[in-house]
């Protein structure tokens, strides 16, 4: 073989090439092949043993060419069996490559044949020899005429021939990316092209995971070419595909308790990664593909984002081109989707017709999740998205810096919930990945410091959590928070409590945080602003509560956990305990000096030192010696002298200002309740004779002088104080301002002591009689302040804030409503007899609910804790419930009904408030609140099995009750403010309900019943009904057939615009009537603008997805049969809504706010029909075919019915602006300005007019688009009006001119008087 070899060699480096011919000619196909392969195999002079075949073979004889497409078949198999070296192959493969084009059109044609075969075969495997057929293809495509079965083909026909055969064939799964590198070469159509790529799109499924990414990068590669979006959208929806599959098999995993897992997690996120990585690089180098996949995103809406996608876009926001826009789309992302679902939670209309939109911000959270393997080009991106989203959405500063938004504990706006999401993507990044920690919690600080003018609640709040959830880990960066510790002086307030509330669980395992943050509050009492010197109390009672002390109570007895368990590890042992009591006394030390600084900072103290002694009960001697000696300095000594506090000394003057320098009730009432609390821990505890004889001194002498206070304080008249009721209380001077000063202490005085009298009473007769002496004695002067306050604006008309504590308010209401004990009886009823008393301790438990909705919190002892806070709210619901129900006003005696009617409208408004608070402030604590509520024992078995629905439920009964009792008591007995009450709070409660559920159905019904059936005449009680009815119908049912049937009522009550057309008497509802028809029409129309924004939304849904249908599949989306459940809704819902508008326009409405308001909602129906005419040109130029009836019956209902209509109802508008014109010139004929202003008013309000004619044109203009679409005549529906066209009435004319001609003769008659009379006066004058 090897002289064969030889031979063909000499011969061919020899001169004469016939000769090599002949010797080729000689030897069999067979013995060519042996040839090739042995030279090939041996892997020397194969190149050289092809090129003298080739030069031996010429092409112009017919045996040349066949032996040299023998040569091209033998050596693409031999190629591609992986048994030659590379190099060897790729000589052969490329000597090759420079011979094709010498070939015949049918060599070419049997070759490119050849290759297919191999293909669908799968011999294909290597794709070495694949580099050859490029080649084949573009020089067969350069040929002229191919034989193809009988005919003739062109080189091109033939080329795409094979191209359609090869991706309508099997590939087999190892050569997709030999294959796909191969096309690269090839030159393509765009229709070849696309084909080409959905095959190799289809070909993911088929591939091993780990084959992914280099496919990914070649389908990159063959993107250059075109196809692009067509490209990335196929790669996002593969690894979409993939993620929910990995998702189910691990649910369904987790279920069966077995390990299902065809797609290791681990695996599927490294090649997500790897992918991401290829595209990103792509994205880099081709900025057209960049362009592409955002305009891809962007367009595809109907298509949600995926954690793929959102990584992606997080890696492609790297690029500095593309990451404002990248972030400006996932901002748009989420609000849209939290808007979106908030739009449908609102309206089981929407709910039955559309599905639950995919949660945006569940695949952002998931994207973090999965970028713990490794995606570190995403975690940057992430903590960006994070603050954006914070910044952003956060709460926004109101007038003089304040939050506008009430302190809640869950989010429920868009901005909320994307704020918060916001925070999450911040916290489990900063759990996850270790290289950003120290950037996020910068970030976070920086934001502490420099927010100042806006609330950072939010910032705090992603604070604390992360310090809860690592504070170990947090420690590693405590330098950056002590560097914050430095600017604590410059900080609002409320950002100093709490970063120093969310930072303290790391105060007790990092001593040098600690001493850092010691060293900011002891400058920081010295600060010249009083803002810091307010900061330091406040960090220094946040260590006083946290550092206990040995030998203190249990923690069970704090009112809040303190921290987590990985942090209480040292706090416990002696060493610890002992060092802590030197610490808390020096502190202790510190804050004495504040007693001397002015009344703002003394007023911290005084609040915070009851939670101090809660949580530190051994720092009680300390503590009280402390308030003891400052008691001293205001209480007068001597028994004999009134009044026992000295008053001028609470009080420094400035100048001519008078301030406020001690708050000397707030000290009384700290030093109560500190007292109370230390001798019921006695009590408890039994205190050690030691303790007893170092505190006894301390305890006798302030039981000693509380209740000397108490005795002197009933003895004092106001004349004492300089408070009777001719002193004076204008702001305006110094001795106004200090009487005020006065008046609030001393009514804080009587509070306090109030108090401890009750508490320290123990039911004693002679003790309570005391507690009414000071109330009297507080009532008069209350009364004065209110009287005084009335007459001028000088004092503010708000009574000042009780000091009564929440705890003891709910003990009080409790006593005086629901105590039946015989022992109490006859104590309690001394304090019952009196109204007044009453009357005043559920108004102080409204304030101090009220206080509660608004902040969060209520002032005095345990008024920060939420758990308490929350135990004495059941406990005041519970008794108010009780006087409310079990008390009916009409059952109290004849004499007392006005007083116990405002009580019962007391109590009621009380649980309005309650309700509301309580679903604000504790919305996961819904259940146990009104199991609390232990009104009735026919609830009490249930309660506990029973659903938050059917608790609700049963509330919602005893309120109707007592509604219905209203209602069915006479005109003569209505209580409009308690009906209104009641239905507010039936409103609140119906929220709760479960809107599937038979309660809610049995609500609704009931509503509807109501208002059919109740003909009062009170316009607040009709708005309120139909609001709840609104408010109901809503997540019932669609209630556009309510509305019809209330405008139909309307018209009847209020009569039509035509004076001589009887209206039909209908009445469904009797609630409405002719004085509360104004009313309800302002209601039905803010319902009817409601229903409007509905169907926009859901006709904006639908272009939306016709859009992205079009743009993915190019499919028809619908059948012509068969209308979509949208659009049918969307066209009866329009249907309804006009005819309900049609019987209003036709409604003689008062003008004013229901004329305008009217034809605003008018302009916007016209939009909204305008609109949906778009939408069906859209349709039909994308499927032609028939409208759908409806929408001709709607066209035909708005033109035929509603178009005419509204023309005259405008005519009717403007010629009762007119009279009213008229009128005010005949009463204000002198003045010209006035008649000014009024033609200004009318024309402001005339805007209206011009906006909807043009809205109604805009719509028959699109109308008529759509009729030469769709080829349906829908203009033989509408009239067009002569309404828009000058014109003039000669009958009006004729009587303005008459008008005017009489005026202009008194005129003249009047100026001809005054001439005659003007030359008289100057005679006499003369005389």
């Amino acid at each position: 073989m090897k002289a064969a070899i030889d031979k063909v060699l000499s011969l061919s480096e020899g001169e004469s090439v016939k000769e090599l011919e002949y010797h080729l000619t000689s030897l069999t196909d067979d013995q060519l092949t042996t040839l090739i392969t042995n030279a090939a195999l041996k892997g020397k002079d194969s190149a050289a043993v092809i090129k003298a075949i080739f030069k031996g073979s010429p092409v112009s004889s017919s045996d040349g060419a066949s032996r040299r497409l023998c040569v091209y078949k033998h050596c693409i198999p031999l190629c591609e069996s992986r048994d030659l070296q590379t190099e060897v192959a790729s000589d052969i493969i490329g000597l090759l490559m420079l011979e094709t084009h010498t070939l015949p059109g049918s060599a070419l044609a049997a070759l490119a044949s050849l290759f297919v075969d191999a293909i669908k075969v799968g011999e294909m495997g290597n794709g070495k020899s694949l580099e050859l057929f490029p080649t084949i293809l573009t020089a067969l495509a350069a040929t002229e005429a191919i034989a193809y079965g009988e005919g003739e083909l062109s080189g091109d026909e033939y080329k795409k021939q094979l191209i359609n055969s090869l991706c309508s064939s099997r590939w087999d799964p190892q050569c997709v990316i030999h294959l796909t590198t191969m096309f690269r070469d090839v030159p393509l159509s765009p229709e070849e092209l696309q084909f080409l790529i959905e095959k190799i799109l289809r070909m993911f499924h088929k591939l091993d995971l780990q084959e992914v990414p280099p496919l990914v990068y070649q389908l990159l590669l063959l993107s250059a070419k075109g196809c692009k979006k067509l490209v990335l959208e196929g790669i996002i929806e593969y690894f979409r595909e993939q993620d929910v599959r990995q998702k189910a098999e691990q649910k369904e995993g987790e279920s069966m308790d077995v390990e299902v897992q065809t797609i290791p997690q681990d695996q599927l996120r490294h090649v997500e990664g790897t992918t991401i990585l290829h595209i990103v690089f792509a994205i880099r180098l081709d900025h057209e593909l960049g362009r592409e996949f955002l305009k891809s995103l962007k367009v595809s809406q109907g298509h949600p984002l995926c954690p793929f996608s959102i990584a992606l876009l997080l890696s492609v926001a790297r690029i500095q081109r593309y990451e404002e826009q990248v972030f400006e789309f996932l901002k748009g992302a989420v609000t849209k989707n939290f808007k979106d679902e908030q739009v449908r939670q609102g309206s089981k209309l929407l709910q039955d017709l559309l599905p639950p939109c995919h949660s945006t911000s569940q695949m952002i959270l998931d994207t973090v999740k999965n970028s713990v393997f490794g995606w570190d080009h995403v975690t940057q991106s992430l903590v960006q998205l994070g603050f954006i989203l914070m910044d952003s959405f956060g709460p926004k500063p109101g007038p003089f810096g304040k939050s506008i938004e009430a302190p809640t504990t869950t989010a429920k706006t868009p901005s909320q919930l994307a704020c918060r999401l916001g925070g999450q993507v911040l916290q489990e990044s900063f759990k996850l990945h270790e290289p950003i920690r120290g950037e996020i919690l910068e970030q976070v600080l920086n934001r502490l410091v420099t927010k100042t003018a806006s609330p950072v609640t939010h910032f705090i709040e992603l604070l604390s959590n992360i310090v809860l959830s690592a504070p170990m880990i947090l420690l590693e960066s405590s330098s950056k928070v002590t560097e914050t510790f430095d600017q604590l002086s410059f900080l609002p307030l409320s950002t100093v409590q709490g970063l120093l509330k969310a930072v303290q669980p790391l105060l007790k395992v990092s001593m040098a945080l600690k001493d850092a943050l010691i060293l900011v509050l002891r400058k920081a009492m010295f600060s010249s602003q009083l803002d810091g010197r307010k900061s330091a109390v406040a960090g220094f009672l946040l260590l006083l509560k946290n550092f206990r002390v040995l030998g203190s109570l249990a923690s069970s007895q704090c009112s809040q956990a303190l921290t987590s368990s990985q942090v209480q590890a040292d706090v416990h042992s002696r060493y610890n305990s002992a060092a802590n009591e030197a610490f808390c006394l020096e502190i202790l030390s510190s804050l004495r000096r504040c007693l001397g600084q002015q009344a703002d900072v003394r007023l911290m103290l005084y609040e915070g030192f009851h939670d101090v002694l809660r949580r530190n009960s051994q720092l009680a001697s300390s503590i009280m010696h402390t308030l003891l000696s400052q008691l001293r300095r205001y209480y007068e000594p001597e028994q004999d002298l009134l009044p026992p506090v000295k008053l001028e000394s609470c009080i420094t003057a400035q100048g001519d200002q008078v301030f406020l320098q001690e708050p000397l009730a707030h000290l009384f009432s700290c030093t109560v309740h500190c007292l109370l609390w230390h001798q019921s821990v006695n009590e408890t505890t039994g205190g050690d004779d030691e303790d007893e004889e170092d505190e006894g001194g301390f305890q006798d002498e302030l039981y000693t002088i509380l209740d000397s206070v108490t005795r002197r304080m009933i003895k004092s008249e106001l004349e004492d104080f300089e408070l009777d009721k001719s002193a004076e209380f204008s702001m305006a001077s110094s001795v106004g301002v200090k009487n005020s000063i006065y008046a609030v202490l001393v009514m804080g005085i009587y509070e306090v002591l109030m108090e401890y009298i009750f508490i320290t009473g123990n039911y004693s007769k002679n003790r309570f009689q005391e507690v009414l002496e000071l109330f009297n004695c507080y009532h008069k002067l209350a009364d004065i302040l209110r009287e005084k306050s009335g007459k001028g604006r000088t004092l503010a008309s708000k009574t000042p804030r009780s000091l009564l504590s929440l705890g003891f308010v709910s003990t009080l209401l409790t006593a005086l409503f629901r105590d039946s004990a015989q022992s109490h009886d006859e104590s309690l009823s001394v304090l019952r007899s009196s109204g007044d008393f009453m009357r005043y301790s559920v108004s102080v438990a409204l304030q101090k609910v009220q206080q509660l909705e608004e902040t969060g919190h209520t002032d005095g002892p345990e008024g920060q804790s939420p758990d308490k806070t929350f135990f004495y709210l059941c406990n005041i619901t519970s008794v108010l419930m009780w006087r409310y129900t079990n008390i009916p006003s009409a059952v109290e005696d004849a004499g007392k009904k006005e007083k116990s009617q405002s009580m019962s409208l007391l109590c009621l408004e009380g649980l309005l408030r309650i309700f509301s608070t309580v679903l604000q402030q504790y919305p996961t604590k819904l259940a146990s609140f009104l199991c609390s509520l232990d009104v009735s024992e026919e609830m009490e078995g249930e309660a506990e099995k029973a659903s938050l629905t059917e608790k609700t439920a049963f509330y919602i009964r005893q309120f109707q009750r007592a509604l219905f009792s209203q209602l069915t008591g006479g005109e003569e007995d209505f209580n409009s403010r308690e009906a209104q009450l009641l239905v507010s709070i039936l409103s609140l409660l119906s929220r709760l309900l479960e809107p599937s559920s038979q309660q809610f159905v049995q609500m609704i019904t009931w509503t509807v019943k109501i208002c059919k059936e109740t003909s009062f005449e009170d316009i607040s009680f009709s708005k309120g009904l139909l609001s709840l009815l609104f408010s109901l119908h809503v997540l019932y049912k669609s209630p556009v057939s309510v509305l019809w049937e209330l405008c139909q009522d309307i018209h009847s009550a209020l009569g039509d615009i035509d004076q001589d057309v009887e209206v039909e008497k209908q009445s469904h509802f009797a609630i409405v009537s002719t004085k509360t028809a104004a009313s309800t029409t302002l209601l039905v129309l803010s319902q009817v603008g409601k229903v409007l924004d509905e169907v926009d939304w859901l006709i904006a849904k639908k272009k939306d997805q016709s859009t992205s249908d079009r743009t993915t599949s190019g499919g028809a989306t619908q059948s012509t049969g068969q209308q979509d459940p949208v659009e049918k809704a969307v066209t009866l819902q329009l249907g309804t809504l006009l005819t309900a508008l049609n019987e209003l326009v036709q409604t003689a409405l008062p003008t004013g706010a229901c004329t305008d308001t009217l034809l605003r909602e008018l302009s916007r129906t016209y939009t909204i029909l305008t609109t949906l005419i778009k939408y069906y040109i859209q349709v039909c130029a994308t499927h032609p075919g028939q409208l759908p009836a409806r929408l001709e019956k709607l066209v035909k209902l708005s033109g035929s019915h509603l178009t005419p209509q509204c023309y005259c109802f405008i005519t009717y508008v403007q010629s009762g602006e007119a009279s009213v014109g008229a009128n005010d010139k005949k009463k204000k004929r002198k003045e010209e300005e006035a008649v000014m202003a009024a033609s200004a008013k009318v024309l402001r309000e005339s805007k209206a007019i011009p906006t909807l004619i043009f809205n109604i044109e805009q719509y028959e203009k699109f109308l008529i688009l759509l009729s030469k679409k769709s080829k349906v005549n829908l203009m033989q529906y509408m009239k067009l009006s002569t309404s828009r066209d000058f014109r003039i009435n000669a009958a009006t004319l004729e009587a303005a001119l008459q008008e005017q001609q009489q005026e202009s003769q008194q005129t003249e008659a009047s100026q001809v008087s005054e001439e005659s009379q003007a030359p008289k006066k100057k005679k006499r004058r003369k005389q």
